[in-house]
């Protein structure tokens, strides 16, 4: 069970749960969230899932069986698992997000960033493709993995490149529905307008987001440290101080999403046909439909005001 986290000490966490007591929260989140029916939800509610979410609300459960019912009614709304490459297509042209060909040196999916070149307006498209991209950075990793890096470059970027509003968004998606799964940000060679910028975005953060972000400027060798101690320089892309010459394709690109559409789809096909024989099995079993209702009670929002993980409200 990869999911369950040792320290040095004797089998404990940093919080002192041994192996044991973190699964018994897992069971115990997972009788809070009770049953439900949709079978993309069921597939996301794994054990792996559900300890990120514990560790986000440093394993209370209650703050995390509020935190999860939240995302879930925003998977169930916003179906993730079904947007594809079509739908996205016109939001990738710049190569303003990508998935890199290479993993950092811990073996973490490697997300490229370049807000520089937006090339759209509606926020709504934007957050798609965020989604997209960080559904297929999840599917592309290995067992033994569960974080991923973000690789931002600032070339081209103007005040104007950001709105706020979608920045904001992306923080509480990031935060609120992929909890653990940022494992280091990287923000490479920031342009000093960009400090007053990151002086209105960090409050958005939670502590332990903003102590995975680096910053990282090619002339300042000790910060160029980090990318020699994270990244192989020679897969490393040459825009961020490596020795691979390769850049964004288009068309290339669309090629690898399109193969992960698919590979995506079997997998949803695979575990729908285990669901459904799974239900079968169970034969008889009462109807879910009061017990999915439980997961809309007091959760209108992804949004989360409680617990050190929390963003602030704002406004």
């Amino acid at each position: 069970m990869s999911f369950l986290f040792k320290s040095s000490n004797s089998g404990t966490t940093e919080k002192g749960l041994s192996l044991e007591e973190q699964q018994e929260k897992i069971n115990e989140l997972r009788k809070e969230l009770g049953e439900y029916s949709s079978a993309a939800i069921q597939g996301f509610l794994s054990d792996a899932s559900l300890s990120r979410f514990l560790r986000a609300r440093n394993w209370n459960v209650q703050k995390a069986s509020k935190m999860m019912k939240a995302a879930v009614k925003w998977r169930l709304a916003f179906k993730p698992e079904n947007i594809c490459w079509e739908d996205i297509a016109q939001e990738a042209e710049t190569g303003k997000i990508y998935r890199a060909d290479y993993k950092d040196k811990h073996g973490r999916t490697v997300l490229v960033l370049r807000p520089g070149l937006e090339n759209t307006t509606s926020a709504t498209g934007q957050i798609k493709y965020l989604v997209y991209s960080l559904e297929k950075a999840i599917m592309n990793l290995t067992e033994d993995q569960e974080k991923m890096v973000w690789l931002t470059d600032f070339q081209s970027w103007t005040l104007g490149s950001t709105p706020l509003k979608v920045t904001r968004e992306t923080v509480n998606v990031l935060q609120d529905c992929y909890p653990e799964r940022l494992g280091l940000a990287i923000l490479y060679n920031p342009p000093r307008i960009f400090e007053s910028f990151w002086k209105i975005v960090k409050p958005f953060l939670d502590h332990e987001t903003r102590k995975k972000v680096k910053f990282v400027y090619s002339n300042d060798k000790e910060s160029q440290k980090i990318m020699a101690e994270v990244f192989d320089m020679e897969e490393l892309d040459s825009a961020f101080g490596g020795k691979n010459p390769a850049t964004f394709e288009y068309n290339s690109y669309a090629e690898r999403m399109q193969e992960d559409d698919k590979k995506m789809g079997s997998l949803h096909s695979s575990t729908d046909s285990f669901l459904a024989s799974s239900e079968k099995e169970a034969n008889g079993a009462d109807s879910d439909a009061s017990s999915e209702a439980s997961f809309y009670s007091g959760t209108d929002s992804p949004r989360h005001d409680d617990g050190e993980h929390s963003t602030p409200k704002n406004g």
